[in-house]
């Protein structure tokens, strides 16, 4: 697999234009990126594009194609593939496809412009992003994916500029710098929105640092890239606030000081409804965590986990419903959104849908944002159902881990998250990518453990009980837990799952499902639907699944070795329908802890690529084996128990987010080598190595902090090493 780069933009023009004259006359007659109002609302009567990350303005990630059908998928196999290149982090965007060319983002906002029948590269756009801005997502160098529109290509760098790339030459049009404030840990990651004359973006950083950010969605116009309307998600902690709308939010506050920035991050799931002129978004959560940091009182705190409908061409506030009042369990409201009609009490009424990460699917009038369905498309403990006429959630005594360690359903991961859902209106069926697991919220601040913060966490610990689960050796750091016994008797020693579920949204029950993972976290893919009754999955053991939509069947697996995350969509070019999926390991599975060994990362190489699939397909190339180094004999160790403690400490506070000890996507840093020993501290506090990612920590650590981690670290090697001997003899 080897990728072109093409720099010289009349070579760009050129590769470009010879394409566009051997292609299909239908191809010819339109200029790259052609996509306006009019085309996207005919979606359905151009079945061979799919022009949006959900390739329709609807969201429903769903195409109207049928030529790979139940009855001749057994033949679907491997067509082409593309090399991304490095860093090999996580893929989360749906490729887009326009008139035979293949539209997508990768890690870092870099984009690619593919001939989506061949998988040839025709341009690649580097985004130049700020390195140091690698610190700031909370969950990997991830992008969900571009925007095309009239000639143009739109993505979100991970240093929250906002692009606009010729869609003809890959050329720069306009960049727009989206953060208000560079000192604070704003990032984006999400697919930017077009919303009549302006393209939206969001940001997150909600979770990350000791404060987290102030959220908002921005607006800027396509042609000029010049700043239109921005909208907060929450309100200020002091001074006036920008809009009425926000008065009123700071009543449900708790006075703050400024330095709580107050999160609500909508970091993705941008949804847009032209007839009614209506962004819609949603936030994430409040930070801290533990809102008692701020006062006592259990105020709502919006709009943190709310969905929130404003004006496209104002960004004035219209309406939201607020999913999770008083926020204290991560349970952000910004999976994708589906628009479609369905029938409630004999009427048929516009909505928006919804399976939030705090495990119910919701349905709202997308006028209004009156709430008509709300049932648990998982397992759910913190709250006992939603009361249809507060819309608030009824809240058990498991939710309250104030008072004492709780084991929480659905975990900080969501019952669903990221990873697009699908609708098909031919069946009435969502289909759901289910996550079924816990954590453990834990006061960390006063719960007796030497660790009393965590970055991505604030206050508060999420431990996500899995087969490697010790409460008594987690206790020095995090205090007193329950034992797994009392975690797994919940389910009758089910701890962990990951599943597949079609949910009638309308009689809100599961139709069928299939279990993808069992035993660890491999966060497995979207889903894509298609008129077929085909419904596509991709598996963090990487296999492509494929079912029938309406009944479940499975119909075909497909091998491919790359660990599968996002959703795949479909396209025709020549006549002939491919599946594409992007693939590549990373994303928040990197915070739970090593690559699972279910994980195709595991056992593979996690090389980022495009994988096309076909009708008489062959075998998909398998990448190269994952080789995991043996440990080398480690520095001499010169320490005390106090510096090993200390710096135990501040691996689990600063680091462990992106680092873990087994194999993952950044480096088990108990196998660092003589150069990277000698360097440590160039790395950690100088940004030594930012281009991969690791940007430079002098503002929270000091040379003293950075002695006493390394010292951990040799400590730890020398453990493994020793470990190693011994297996040997």
């Amino acid at each position: 697999m080897h990728s072109i780069r093409i720099v010289s933009g009349r070579a760009v023009f050129s590769a470009l234009a010879v394409f566009f004259s051997l292609a299909a006359p239908v191809f010819a007659a339109r200029p790259p990126a052609d996509v306006d109002s009019a085309r996207l609302a005919a979606a359905a009567r151009e079945p061979s594009n799919w022009f949006t990350g959900g390739r329709d303005g609807n969201g429903t990630y769903h195409s109207p194609l049928s030529r790979i059908n139940e009855k001749n998928v057994d033949s679907l196999g491997f067509a082409w593939e593309y090399d991304l290149g490095a860093p090999k982090r996580g893929q989360e965007a749906t490729p887009i496809v326009v008139d035979g060319v293949m539209y997508t983002s990768g890690t870092w906002g870099f984009v690619y412009a593919l001939d989506a029948a061949t998988g040839k590269l025709l341009w690649k756009y580097d985004p130049e992003a700020t390195q140091q801005a690698a610190r700031n997502p909370c969950c990997d160098l991830v992008n969900r994916g571009v925007a095309v529109w009239k000639g143009r290509v739109y993505v979100a760098s991970i240093d929250g500029r906002l692009h606009a790339i010729d869609a003809a030459t890959g050329k720069r049009v306009w960049v727009a710098d989206t953060v208000v404030d560079h000192a604070l840990p704003y990032t984006s990651t999400g697919a930017p929105l077009i919303a009549g004359k302006v393209v939206v973006i969001g940001n997150g950083g909600s979770d990350i640092g000791k404060t987290g950010v102030r959220g908002y969605i921005s607006a800027w116009d396509l042609e000029t890239g010049r700043f239109a309307w921005r909208f907060y998600a929450v309100p200020a902690a002091t001074g006036p606030q920008e809009h009425p709308d926000l008065e009123a939010a700071a009543k449900t506050w708790d006075p703050r000081k400024p330095e709580f920035h107050g999160g609500g991050s909508p970091w993705d799931g941008l949804a847009y409804d032209p007839a009614l002129d209506l962004v819609y978004f949603g936030t994430g959560n409040a930070a801290p965590y533990d809102l008692t940091q701020i006062g006592p009182t259990q105020f709502d705190a919006l709009y943190t986990a709310s969905i929130v409908a404003v004006k496209g061409s104002t960004g004035q506030y219209a309406w939201h419903y607020q999913t999770v009042p008083h926020d204290e369990w991560d349970f952000d409201t910004v999976q994708k959104f589906v628009l479609a009609e369905l029938p409630v009490e004999g009427k048929t009424r516009q909505v928006i849908m919804q399976a939030s990460k705090n495990g119910f699917f919701y349905v709202l009038d997308r006028r209004t944002g009156e709430l008509l369905g709300a049932k648990n498309y998982t397992y759910v403990n913190w709250a006992s159902g939603i009361d249809m006429k507060t819309g608030r959630p009824v809240l058990t005594e498991t939710a309250n881990w104030h008072i004492a360690p709780k084991n929480v359903y659905p975990s900080w991961a969501g019952g669903h998250t990221w990873m697009p859902m699908s609708w098909s209106a031919r069946t009435g069926l969502m289909y759901i990518p289910v996550i079924d697991a816990s954590n453990v919220w834990v006061d960390i601040a006063n719960n007796g453990g030497q660790v009393k913060y965590i970055d991505g966490f604030f206050t508060v610990g999420g431990i996500m009980p899995d087969t490697a689960y010790d409460a008594a050796g987690l206790a020095r750091l995090y205090g007193a837990l329950p034992p797994l016994a009392d975690l797994s008797r919940e389910r009758d020693g089910h701890l962990v799952r990951e599943l597949i579920r079609a949910w009638d949204p309308v009689a809100q029950k599961v139709v069928w499902e299939h279990e993808t993972s069992t035993g660890a976290r491999g966060y497995d893919g979207g889903t894509m639907s298609t008129a077929g009754n085909l419904v596509f999955q991709g598996r963090g053991n990487g296999e492509l699944w494929v079912y029938a939509a309406d009944t479940g069947k499975v119909l075909k697996v497909i091998p491919t070795g790359s660990h599968i995350m996002a959703a795949p969509s479909t396209f025709e070019v020549g006549g002939e329908q491919l599946v594409a999926v992007q693939a590549g390991y990373g994303g928040a599975g990197i915070t739970v802890g090593p690559t699972p060994a279910s994980s195709a990362a595991s056992r593979y190489q996690n090389v980022n690529r495009i994988i096309a699939f076909k009708l008489g397909g062959g075998t998909v190339p398998l990448p190269a084996p994952l080789v995991v180094p043996p440990f080398t004999e480690p520095p001499a160790q010169t320490t005390t128990p106090g510096q090993l403690t200390k710096g135990e400490t501040l691996f689990v506070q600063e680091c462990s987010r992106c680092h873990q000890f087994g194999p993952s996507i950044t480096p088990d840093l108990r196998k660092m080598s003589p150069v990277s020993h000698a360097g440590f501290k160039d790395i950690v506090l100088r940004g030594a190595l930012s281009g991969n990612g690791m940007g430079r920590f002098d503002d929270l650590l000091s040379e003293q902090d950075a002695d006493a981690i390394h010292a951990y670290l040799i400590d730890e090697a020398w453990k493994g090493w020793n470990a190693q001997q011994q297996a040997a003899r």
